[in-house]
């Protein structure tokens, strides 16, 4: 089973029906969409303290990156890499480290000139002061839930011991590391709550330590499992110990850069060492196999699904956990489409499927069955299917229209029960559940609107208020807009703008954000940080670029390998019809897009400089010949292709933003955001295409780099150094795009 995903770090975000004993999730594959991280200022401190500071239009001299003449030749073509030394990990290497250090001082030193930058840090830090609670949890008669008084830097886990109980705080990560930098990641209590097994995920990378609590008491057990990574947590219903899944130990000083193969699925009993847990599930045949487990609500069964890249093409197996049969009996094979599991009742699964329906249908397996025979539940229909959920005796059926949330109740035999009403329009995330009980959580929010919890009964389809967020501003004072504009080839792209509602009528600096890659679907969510930008009277805009999950498998294919290109193009038109409706112009716009959405900015900037005032590409994939040669990389080539490949290298070289950057061409202004310990798109992509655009004449405008220290791709990052980091990203953009910062 795989969880329909929501995004990180204080993005856009779709909605999606959670189960809570997940298995992998894809986007812990997938250069994820993101648009916050901020560098430390610990290397560099020493160094601004003997410099002089620079004005922002002063010419920017950057560090001299050393060149090495390294050179490939692929397919017949020779290719230059000069700056591979930059791949090296920065904890190992001292050459890396100093150029690091040399390229952070310069940052730091034009930074400091920019007027709005503590208007900005002071405005987010006060919108970000709000309490914020999780979806909660349900295991036994215990509620679990995360929860952040405000400016904590890192939220803490809650129980309750019933509904209405007093609530306690189990779990405070902001104990673990006095930078902050250490996350609690992925949880889940046993099935009477008595334990909670949790990851902790240490200054931002994908690797995680398993622990464990006793729930009543408190205490941590001694349980200790090291090299997890895009696992889920499935205890056993008895609470003897749970599945998860990991790799092996990599090799000494390879563990931000090695790639990721042979996962295993492991059963682990609680109070014994990582050395007994037993495999369960393993494929050494197939190395780029990757495996997640799922234990059925009743605890009669064993769900494990496997995957081999970022599409969801799956298969499955089920192994009985009642003794009968422990052998793992293949129920779908071939990796040919997607089953995601929606929920059981005895031997009746229920699945969400793209097999002959690429916008998703439901349909039920009886797994027992002497042969798999598909009985379809709910048809595919013009909205694209995202998720289902079993709650109670009715099924939840999560659906995409036109990039918002909508969902519908179900019988379990496929008969309508009715519409779930959301609030507005906007995102909705949870709907977890269990088949005995009709009770279930889900958090509502939009652009404007921050995640609001509500408690749901499926048995009579009605929603209340458990928990509503007190707000540093009056969202009433935003609108949002839908708009469809034709791309390049006459495709109509949906485009979200969201502007305050006493805005004066003409051009204004905006900011325009895309993603467009993995079957993801961008829909309104709400940022604290986004606030900030609008109060000042900048337009944010966020298109939904085909290569994402709006509109079902053809959207998405229409965006990948060798159509990659019309995600470009779909950006490029959104910033055309902006300037053509008046919204803005060519010298108020900006662009911003992260790790995929990364690359989007880096290509989008090389083939129309002309169109863009400043650019921020946030952990980007800018290196696209040899991206799949490092961690998570190799899953991508499912929406890149492979560089080995002659057609996909032709391809892949035409839009390298690395391979391609203009010179002699006047180039927007580029602040480029990276991390030390980025070990998703590992950090000397960004490295590299900076000290490309250093080195090329691009005209006067700034090219920097802000790398941060102790923090990986965005995951977990302490709230501190995403309220410093934003207020440096807006100030930046604010400066090249005109904007007037003032106090709020």
């Amino acid at each position: 089973m795989t969880t329909i995903w929501m995004l990180l770090p204080d993005s856009a975000h779709r909605l999606y029906l959670r189960r809570h004993q997940t298995s992998f999730r894809l986007r812990d594959y997938i250069p994820e969409p993101f648009s916050l991280h901020k560098f430390s200022l610990a290397l560099v401190v020493a160094v601004l303290t003997l410099s002089a500071p620079v004005s922002a239009e002063a010419p920017l001299t950057y560090p001299k990156t050393t060149t090495v003449p390294v050179v490939e030749t692929q397919f017949g073509e020779a290719v230059a890499d000069p700056y591979r030394w930059l791949e090296d990990d920065v904890r190992t290497s001292p050459k890396v480290r100093d150029w690091v250090t040399a390229e952070n001082t310069v940052t730091e030193r034009y930074l400091t000139t920019l007027p709005g930058r503590d208007i900005f840090a002071a405005r987010i830090k006060q919108l970000y002061d709000f309490e914020r609670m999780g979806v909660p949890r349900r295991a036994g008669s215990r509620y679990f839930y995360s929860h952040n008084s405000g400016l904590q830097n890192q939220s803490t886990l809650w129980v309750r011991d019933e509904i209405d109980g007093r609530p306690r705080q189990l779990l405070d990560p902001n104990s673990w590391a006095k930078d902050g930098a250490t996350a609690l990641a992925e949880w889940a209590p046993s099935e009477d709550g008595r334990y909670l097994a949790y990851a902790i995920q240490d200054g931002g990378t994908d690797w995680r330590t398993l622990r464990t609590v006793d729930v009543g008491s408190g205490a941590l057990l001694a349980d200790q499992i090291k090299w997890v990574k895009f696992s889920g947590i499935a205890w056993k219903p008895d609470g003897s110990g749970f599945f998860y899944s990991r790799f092996s130990a990599p090799k000494e000083g390879a563990a931000f850069q090695s790639l990721n193969t042979d996962q295993t699925v492991y059963f682990h009993r609680v109070g014994t060492a990582q050395d007994a847990d037993v495999r369960i599930y393993a494929t050494p045949d197939h190395p780029n196999y990757s495996h997640g487990a799922r234990v059925t609500d009743d605890g009669r069964y064993l769900v494990v699904t496997s995957t081999q890249g970022t599409d969801p093409r799956m298969e499955v197996h089920v192994m009985r956990l009642d003794g009968s049969d422990s052998k793992p009996r293949a129920l779908i094979s071939g990796l040919k489409n997607s089953w995601d599991l929606a929920g059981s009742v005895g031997s009746r699964f229920w699945f969400v499927t793209d097999t002959d329906a690429p916008k998703g249908r439901l349909v039920s397996i009886d797994v027992d069955g002497s042969k798999v025979r598909v009985e379809p539940i709910v048809a595919e229909t013009d909205d694209t299917m995202v998720g289902a959920s079993l709650v109670g005796q009715r099924l939840i059926v999560a659906y995409l229209g036109d990039a918002k949330s909508e969902a519908a109740l179900f019988e379990l035999d496929g008969r309508p029960a009715g519409v779930v009403r959301l609030p507005d329009i906007g995102t909705a995330a949870g709907f977890g559940g269990k088949s005995g009980n009709s009770e279930s959580f889900y958090s509502f929010s939009s652009f404007a609107i921050a995640p609001t919890i509500y408690r749901y009964d499926a048995a009579t389809n009605t929603s209340t208020v458990f928990f509503q967020p007190k707000l540093e501003f009056a969202p009433g004072d935003y609108t949002t807009e839908q708009v469809f504009y034709a791309s390049k080839d006459g495709t109509k792209i949906p485009m979200f703008v969201v502007r305050k509602r006493t805005l004066p009528a003409g051009p204004a600096p905006t900011l325009l954000y895309g993603y467009g890659g993995f079957n993801v679907a961008v829909t309104p969510g709400f940022s604290a940080t986004r606030i900030a930008w609008l109060e000042q009277g900048g337009v944010l805009a966020i298109a939904n670029l085909r290569g994402g999950g709006e509109y079902g498998n053809a959207w998405h294919d229409a965006g990948r390998l060798h159509q990659k290109q019309n995600v470009f193009d779909d950006f490029i038109a959104a910033g055309e019809y902006l300037i053509a409706q008046g919204t803005t112009t060519k010298d108020q716009l900006a662009i911003q897009g992260g790790s995929n959405g990364g690359l989007l900015v880096g290509a989008v900037v090389n083939q129309r400089p002309d169109l863009f005032a400043v650019a921020l590409p946030a952990v980007g994939v800018m290196d696209m010949l040899r991206f799949n040669r490092f961690t998570a990389g190799r899953y991508w080539t499912d929406d890149y292709g492979d560089p080995a490949v002659e057609a996909d290298f032709r391809n892949l070289r035409a839009y390298s933003p690395y391979h391609n950057i203009r010179s002699g061409t006047a180039y927007p202004a580029i602040l480029v955001t990276t991390a030390d310990t980025d070990d998703r798109v590992v950090p000397g992509h960004s490295f590299k295409y900076t000290a490309a655009l250093q080195a090329a004449d691009l005209g006067p405008k700034p090219r920097l780099i802000r790398i941060e220290t102790r923090a990986g791709h965005g995951s977990g990052k302490p709230i501190d150094k995403i309220i410093a980091e934003t207020a440096d990203e807006w100030a930046f953009i604010a400066e090249w795009t005109g904007m007037t910062v003032s106090p709020k």
